[in-house]
């Protein structure tokens, strides 16, 4: 059974930075980020399929970038130049199937941590 363990997540001011972690302790194919702040919906942010190429919502590309390392068995989140608006609890998830890995079918991913906030102030 996959489990995941995430960590990195803080206070910062606007135009801050931070990285979270995500360690999984078994193989996935699909792993990514999904973002959510009370009263709104759960929204998709970052996602990689394994040795293929990251994805990203238009509100955070260009600012946020999705890593892994296979070694560590990790994904990272790097997410500079932080807005107010990304303020939410963000939650890794992750399923094993190459097909499907977007946050536009959250239902797929059969794995999740247990979500690490993120709090920007303006």
């Amino acid at each position: 059974q996959v489990q995941l363990v995430e960590s990195g997540g803080g206070s910062v001011q606007a135009g801050g930075s931070l990285r979270l972690s995500c360690a999984a302790s078994g193989y996935t194919y699909c792993m990514g980020w999904f973002r959510q702040d009370p009263g709104k919906e759960r929204e998709g942010v970052a996602f990689m399929i394994r040795d293929g190429s990251p994805s990203y919502a238009d509100s955070v590309k260009g600012r946020f970038t999705i890593s892994q390392d296979k070694s560590k068995n990790t994904l990272y989140l790097q997410m500079n130049s932080l807005k107010p608006e990304d303020t939410a609890m963000y939650y890794c998830a992750a399923h094993n199937n190459w097909f499907l890995c977007s946050g536009r079918y959250p239902d797929r991913f059969a794995y999740w941590g247990q979500g690490t906030q993120v709090t920007v102030s303006s």
